[in-house]
């Protein structure tokens, strides 16, 4: 067992560390923003009037874009019922609303995702030294499962962590069953381990599920974005290991 220090907080007795992957380990803001501006455009399209709307409810606003809003925290299939919703409110049946956002995203998905994000600077020197400290390490996002093994093998993550989780057809953050069955596969204690994320969902399901700590990352230094954290850090390198 380790002890880890960030800050002025130790936690102690931790063997396993899980991390989200948006916004914390990967420097995604352009990537989100440039697929929720596509995906609204095309849903415009084809519902006029409804561009500027979905825009605000992504949280993109021109070039910005919010790390709380819907398009940086939720997973996919929130995303697609939350713009089918608004689909909807013009008068359109689910089923079609639900088809129309679904298609949209996917394109919009296709139009954006040929060039990987990069890492956070000092994500990948944080990741080999917890790894060779003997700490189990994982990502678990609210991206699909796919989108984090394809993360991993970008940038060649796959020996540093044994977990590669993500939201699929079961449940979402802040859901702490998604922190449990992490914890089981990698065959740890939840209060062997930490959480590092920078939404309040990923404090919130940390939280529920009993886990040793909850490390709230904000790059743009935003505390209220990770509400809930038992300490919060700007740079991944705060998270250091004491050696017992």
């Amino acid at each position: 067992m380790t002890s880890i220090k960030c800050r002025n907080m130790t936690f102690s007795n931790i063997e396993a560390i899980l991390f989200d992957k948006n916004g914390t380990l990967e420097d995604s803001e352009a990537y989100l923003r440039t697929l929720g501006q596509k995906g609204a455009r095309m849903i415009d399209a084809q519902v006029p009037g409804i561009g500027e709307p979905l825009l605000m409810a992504f949280g993109i606003d021109g070039d910005r874009l919010d790390p709380a809003g819907l398009i940086s925290v939720a997973s996919r299939k929130e995303t697609e019922i939350a713009a089918a919703a608004y689909i909807a409110e013009t008068g359109r049946g689910w089923f079609e609303s639900l088809k129309i956002a679904r298609q949209a995203l996917a394109e919009a998905d296709q139009y954006v995702g040929k060039t990987p994000s990069p890492l956070f600077v000092g994500s990948l020197e944080v990741l080999k030294s917890l790894s060779i400290a003997g700490l189990k390490l994982g990502i678990l996002s609210a991206a699909t499962t796919e989108d984090v093994k394809q993360f991993v093998t970008t940038h060649q993550l796959g020996d540093y962590l044994q977990l590669k989780k993500g939201v699929d057809d079961g449940p979402s953050k802040p859901d702490p069953t998604l922190f449990l069955e992490a914890c089981q596969a990698l065959g740890v204690s939840p209060n062997a381990t930490l959480m590092v994320g920078d939404s309040v969902g990923d404090m919130q399901m940390a939280r529920d599920a009993k886990a040793a700590g909850c490390i709230g990352i904000t790059w743009i230094g935003k505390a209220n974005n990770v509400k809930g954290a038992d300490v919060v850090i700007n740079q991944l390198d705060e998270i250091q290991i004491i050696e017992d």
